[in-house]
């Protein structure tokens, strides 16, 4: 079995234990796996679109379209994906509730920052009614009702939020929380006796004194239960994990002396400029312009290092590296700075360009164009050409939605420009035409 094969059947190991898991609405666990199916084949149809309808199983709407729309992205034709966002697009009185309840929810969050919580049980009442597979608003209603000790309330929320994702960490966490507060609470109403006894009819019944080595005995089992199963991942973690690790430490090893480098010699860089700003400023020789020049440029050097710093924590995604180095104006940069800048933007671009489109072309076909705006503008930033023109059409398009004709007819021009014999040239050119023809009919009505 060559590597290829060997990806694509971890992929599908993956995709049969999320379906598995999403059969029984352990939800959580099919996200998990799910994901994992994607990191080895990201192009699997059948598991991105069972995690879009994981998403949309426990109310996460706008995760499930995401995903969906990427699926279409990589295969337009003969995708079930189209018809759940056709589905969804066609109720749009049920997407302006959805949209409604999520908002609602954001200002409960709100509300609770504020200690008003009287104000957040009421109106998550409304979204679980309006939205009634919104298992966030039912997790945060049930730890509402737990921080005022309704516990009958919170356990009977909580319980529904257990039937739409049977292994949810925070609601397993709730509830143990839940079953430790009542637990608190009966010890306080009674004490136990040594004995108890109790009338049934004509008998005296007498229960067993209590146990204390029984109950000791149960607990060791327990604890040599946990003791060995500690052992068993200690032996694993110590005698696996290392070998698996050793060829990925020595490429990190490698990567973070080349960055650590950098990173100094942009340091000394920085150092150089703020000192030059400092002299600029105590002997006034210079403008006005040039100061704002150096601080302008030592600003830059500071968001380079900022983003230098995020690429080699490996903490942050694709999209949050490539928005850090979009604040770097990079012909302010010397040439260390601006190889440091190439390095990093020709790693993360392309797949900041792959997550960030399909989230705008959703923000546009739901009608956010301010959204759409900012997303897909930073898109063209970084690849102009994307998608052979597709992301400059969309971003027009989402101008012409927000009522901005001028910036509209800039990108279609663009598009006509770059791309002349491609389709979406001809749309381009659509676009036009309907500007036009708005302006000239509101030239006519007056």
């Amino acid at each position: 079995m060559n590597y290829t094969k060997k990806i694509l059947y971890q992929s599908n190991y993956w995709y049969n234990d999320g379906l598995c898991k999403a059969q029984i609405r352990d939800m959580s666990g099919a996200i998990l796996s799910l994901r994992r199916s994607l990191q080895y084949n990201r192009e699997n149809i059948a598991a991105r679109n069972l995690l879009g309808l994981v998403y949309y199983g426990v109310g996460e709407v706008a995760e499930a379209l995401v995903e969906w729309i990427i699926s279409k992205n990589f295969r337009p034709r003969d995708n079930i994906a189209n018809e759940y966002i056709n589905k969804v697009q066609s109720a749009a009185n049920e997407l302006e509730i959805i949209n409604q309840a999520v908002k609602k929810y954001n200002q409960c969050l709100v509300y609770c920052q504020q200690n008003g919580e009287d104000l957040a049980v009421i109106q998550l009442k409304q979204v679980i009614a309006s939205h009634p597979t919104f298992l966030k608003a039912y997790q945060l209603l049930g730890l509402l009702y737990l921080h005022t000790e309704q516990y009958s309330k919170a356990r009977q929320v909580l319980r529904t939020a257990r039937k739409l994702d049977t292994t949810n960490e925070m609601t397993l966490r709730y509830l143990h929380e839940l079953t430790k507060q009542r637990g608190r609470r009966g010890k306080k109403e009674k004490k136990r006796d040594d004995a108890v006894e109790y009338s049934l009819g004509n008998e005296t019944i007498i229960q067993p004194r209590y146990s204390a080595a029984k109950e000791l005995a149960g607990r060791l089992a327990v604890a040599n239960l946990f003791v060995g199963a500690v052992i068993g991942a200690a032996i694993i973690w110590f005698l696996v994990a290392p070998a698996v690790n050793q060829s990925k430490s020595e490429r990190m090893n490698n990567q973070m002396r080349e960055y650590s480098a950098q990173i100094n010699s942009l340091e000394a860089q920085i150092s150089a400029q703020t000192r030059t700003l400092d002299e600029y400023r105590a002997a006034g020789e210079n403008s006005e312009s040039e100061a704002q020049q150096a601080a302008a440029r030592s600003e830059s050097y500071e968001n380079l290092l900022n983003a230098v710093t995020q690429y080699e924590s490996r903490e942050y995604s694709d999209s949050d590296i490539a928005q850090a180095l979009l604040t770097v104006q990079r012909d302010l940069l010397g040439t260390n700075g601006q190889n440091s800048y190439d390095t990093i933007a020709n790693d993360v671009f392309p797949d900041a360009c792959d997550d960030l489109f399909p989230t705008g072309e959703y923000y546009l076909q739901t009608g956010s164009y301010q959204d759409a705006i900012s997303t897909l503008s930073m898109v063209v930033t970084m690849n102009e050409s994307y998608y052979d023109g597709e992301a400059l059409l969309r971003l027009a398009q989402a101008y012409q939605g927000s009522g901005d004709t001028a910036n509209a007819t800039t990108y279609f021009n663009r598009v006509i420009e770059l791309f002349p014999d491609s389709d979406y040239a001809a749309d381009a050119q659509d676009g036009l035409n309907e500007i036009n023809g708005t302006a000239a009919s509101d030239d006519d009505g007056e």
